[in-house]
């Protein structure tokens, strides 16, 4: 999230110099899980010969050898996958995202912490897998982050709520769902002009950049706070 890094941990913390072949090998991997050597080499070299795919990724390998200790597991199946030695900000990010989506338990400045902090995922990368990957990333977080807003409101927690909230309209200003969870948090506050406002503000700018009115949900949730 944010740019590749690639450290040893508890060694020096230092990054690790890596070519973009092989940096685009350790991402398809961590991102995918474990993966035939053909389907990572007709994925990342698309527009070569199998015969020439194959002998990029064995270069590809190679040239981790001297990235670090325990990089794959076993490998002689056939199958391609990180070791369990590897950590990655991704699984971080995407464990958190399904607990605060499923209502377990979590600490609120854990997820804040997780959910707030995160980049955009390997920013300048434009390939077809990372672009879906990216989405996917991407619309988990910002329904983990209305979530989190929601759970924070109920628990009466307003100030990390709204942040969540203005959080996931920074990542996707013309998201209805981002500015009513942002709405939610000034109604539960009985801040009532700011709702308004904020209300107002989004109406504005959906008019402007796709000449469409907030929905009904939206437009009601606001009225029935006016009544």
């Amino acid at each position: 999230m944010g740019g590749f890094l690639l450290t040893h941990v508890g060694v020096d913390d230092k990054p690790v110099d890596v070519p973009a072949s092989a940096q685009q090998l350790l991402a398809l991997l961590g991102l995918r899980g474990a993966t035939t050597r053909s389907a990572v080499a007709g994925t990342l070299w698309p527009d070569v010969t199998e015969d020439r795919a194959r002998a990029c990724l064995r270069t590809a390998m190679w040239r981790l050898n001297g990235a670090g200790p325990a990089l794959f597991s076993d490998t002689r199946s056939g199958v391609l996958s990180l070791s369990g030695l590897v950590r990655m900000d991704v699984h971080e990010l995407t464990a958190t995202a399904h607990r605060v989506l499923a209502a377990a338990e979590e600490r609120n400045g854990t997820a804040c912490e997780a959910l707030l902090g995160s980049g955009e995922l390997l920013p300048g990368w434009c390939q077809d897998w990372v672009v879906f990957e990216r989405e996917r990333l991407h619309q988990l977080r910002l329904h983990a982050l209305e979530a989190l807003s929601a759970r924070l409101v109920a628990q009466q927690e307003y100030a990390p709520a709204l942040e969540a909230a203005l959080e996931s309209i920074r990542v996707d200003p013309l998201r209805e769902s981002a500015h009513r969870a942002a709405v939610s948090v000034h109604l539960a506050e009985n801040n009532l002009a700011d709702a308004v406002r904020h209300y107002e503000a989004f109406r504005g700018l959906l008019r402007r950049e796709l000449g469409l009115e907030p929905s009904g949900q939206f437009v009601t949730m606001v009225r029935s706070a006016m009544e």
